[in-house]
């Protein structure tokens, strides 16, 4: 590999390399990571975070002044 290459290929290819001669109990606990990371982000976000905004109030407008004011008003 040159060292003139583009860096986004040089670090592409590094660890595309890294990956290649990984055992494979590597390659199934990157396959666990993943998708754990998928059900953080994807399904739990489906079921137990739903749209406050979009639920509570018609418009955009609306929806901007609730944030403003949740945003700027002091909390005593």
């Amino acid at each position: 590999m040159s060292k003139n290459g583009n860096l986004f290929l040089r670090v592409f290819h590094f660890y595309l390399d890294g990956f290649r001669g990984m055992p494979k109990w590597g390659r199934q606990l990157w396959v666990i990571i993943l998708l754990k990371l998928f059900l953080m982000f994807a399904v739990f976000r489906i079921f137990f975070f739903p749209d406050f905004l979009k639920s509570n109030f018609d418009n955009d407008s609306e929806r901007s002044r609730h944030v403003i004011e949740q945003l700027t008003e002091p909390n005593n």
